[in-house]
């Protein structure tokens, strides 16, 4: 995702740039320099942006990004900003008082190189309309190269954004889409709770099969504005840093060596930062929301079942029979099923969100239209708020789709910029003349796919299926409304992916719950920057991984929250090194 963010003097444009790329392996490109001349004012500043830059990051100064953008098109990159870079060059080459001073060769050169970036690229730019110049030549000069550049650069970049007192604005780009037939579902009717036994009375008096259910019905829709787009999201707030700190210094104060927790003290800070709250509280409404539907591709022999199986398992999630189902009820955590393209008829408490019969096939066709990409993208918004509106305070994903694992792989290979023959596993246990088949299929579906792949929405409607496309607005909206989520495997990773892109920020709201023995899952981890709790060569899918870490959550949660400080247990704590006398 390459974003341009705009703003005017101490908007907060900086800060909020910095917010969109993870915590470590990031390029740092500054482009301010202190004049020859001197400037104390503009030294400190420098050096104000010098201190709040991560520790982990690499840090480049220079005036020449183009060059820069080139050398490492792919490592996640930060440039700040294109107005000091403009100063700069007018500096550089004297042309301040040249009355036919021209940037447009360099102004080329720059926007080129960023419309060849493949990695996460955050450029942050004054505009020129907030800030204060001289109404002198220099001045006239000043905001004309800038706003040349700012326009070549939106018109590379797939996002832009304009920051304004600290509020973020969506500006959208040259391939801003038009806001036809934005459906936004909001069923009135409860979903099937997958969780409870079969024979309970709510499941009991589910209508066994509806009429043919087909896309969300008009009256259950609410109608789009330009400004309500459902890839279209606002700025992802990031989680408490403060609760995190105050988190880092009790997990010192208990009764225990430092660190002898492992990971469930670092799980039990993001936990903490989450919620906002030192000590975090065990999570009381954990749900996972299991996203079906078929695909296409499925037909081409990707897979070691056949795509009727999909239909048998949802029936199965509704009885509560499944693997989700057992460990959604070990472990305290309700499953609701929702199909958004299964080839099918469906319970209507299941269906309602449904966008289609099956997604079509990737390999020589489009999965879903773009009316069809937005209706799940919002299906999947409108899940999570009606979730989190009933109390959920912890969200997973699962899925169910015969084939799904190779749109899932495609979009992996094409956001991690890997091939083919590396990302393709087994899936649900294909032989070699199977692992054949879906390598060309992953392979044909990439290059279909390549021309949107910094486009999420397109990159949906291409290669995905309606409810991975759900399963990354649900995501996504999550993030937004400040709700954590444990991950679960390849297929919701790769729809993770996607939604990072939509909401960039919103993996810092995210905790991979295992690592799928699929090796696209690893690479799309590595991605995002997120390393999972557990290991057991599970391949499921389903949410089973997510729900299988719920429990090492809820322990690192429950050590940092009940275990006595050495204080309040009149424990020693360990030795102060300074105050030991080392000729004793």
């Amino acid at each position: 995702m390459r974003t341009l963010v705009l703003g005017g003097i101490r908007s907060g444009k900086s800060a909020f740039g910095e917010g969109l790329l993870p915590h470590t392996g990031v390029r740092y490109l500054a482009t301010a320099a202190n004049p020859a001349t001197g400037d104390p004012e503009w030294s400190d500043r420098i050096a104000q942006h010098r201190v709040r830059r991560p520790a982990e990051w690499t840090t480049i100064e220079t005036g020449d990004v183009a060059a820069e953008l080139r050398s490492d098109s792919r490592t996640a990159t930060l440039v700040d900003d294109l107005g000091s870079w403009v100063s700069r060059h007018i500096d550089s080459v004297g042309g301040w008082s040249d009355d036919d001073f021209d940037m447009s060769g360099v102004i080329d050169e720059i926007s080129s190189a960023v419309s060849e970036f493949t990695g996460d690229l955050v450029i942050i730019s004054p505009e020129v309309g907030l800030s204060l110049v001289a109404p002198t030549p220099a001045g006239r000069l000043f905001q004309d190269q800038l706003g040349l550049l700012n326009s070549a650069i939106a018109a590379a970049c797939d996002r832009v954004v304009l920051i304004v007192a600290g509020q973020v604005l969506e500006l959208g780009t040259a391939n801003t889409y038009s806001p036809s037939a934005l459906p936004l579902a909001v069923p009135n009717e409860p979903s099937i709770d997958a969780t409870a036994d079969s024979d309970s009375p709510e499941t009991a008096a589910t209508p066994d099969f509806a009429p043919e259910a087909g896309t969300t019905p008009p009256e259950s829709i609410r109608a789009a504005t330009e400004f309500e787009l459902p890839e279209q999201f606002e700025f992802v707030a990031a989680p408490d840093r403060a609760a995190a700190i105050e988190a880092r210094h009790r997990q010192g104060e208990l009764t225990k060596p430092p660190g002898s927790l492992g990971r469930l003290e670092e799980v039990a800070i993001w936990v903490a930062s989450c919620q906002g709250v030192c000590p975090p509280a065990p999570f009381e409404a954990p749900t996972v929301v299991v996203f079906a539907g078929d695909h296409g591709v499925a037909k081409a022999g990707v897979s070691a079942f056949p795509p009727e199986v999909t239909a048998q398992m949802v029936a199965n999630f509704a009885a509560g029979g499944a693997a989700v189902n057992v460990l959604g009820r070990v472990h305290g955590a309700r499953v609701r099923v929702e199909d958004l393209a299964v080839d099918a008829q469906t319970p209507e408490a299941i269906s309602r969100f449904k966008v289609r019969r099956s997604s079509g096939d990737l390999t020589r066709e489009d999965a879903l239209t773009t009316e069809e990409t937005r209706a799940a993208i919002s299906a999947g918004r409108t899940i999570a708020d009606q979730e989190i509106d009933s109390g959920a305070d912890l969200l997973m994903a699962g899925e169910m789709g015969i084939g799904n694992t190779t749109p899932a792989t495609i979009l992996v290979g094409l956001l991690t910029d890997s091939e083919p023959v590396v990302v393709v596993g087994r899936g649900t246990g294909i032989d070699d003349n199977g692992w054949i088949r879906k390598t060309g299929a992953v392979r044909d579906g990439m290059r279909r796919g390549r021309p949107h792949a910094r486009v999420p929405l397109e990159l949906l409607r291409t290669v995905a299926g309606a409810e991975i496309a759900a399963m990354a607005g649900f995501l996504a909206q999550a993030a937004l409304r400040r709700t954590p989520v444990i991950l679960d495997g390849l297929v919701v990773t790769a729809a993770a992916l996607v939604a990072n892109d939509m909401a960039p920020g919103a993996r810092e709201w995210w905790l991979a719950g295992h690592r799928s023995a699929e090796p696209a899952h690893s690479i799309a981890l590595r991605q995002l920057d997120l390393e999972p709790l557990l290991d057991l060569s599970m391949r499921l899918g389903e949410g089973s991984g997510a729900l299988t870490a719920l429990p090492v959550v809820q322990s690192a949660v429950a050590t940092l929250a009940s275990m006595a400080t050495f204080s309040e247990a009149a424990v020693s704590g360990a030795a102060d090194p300074t105050s030991v006398n080392p000729e004793r």
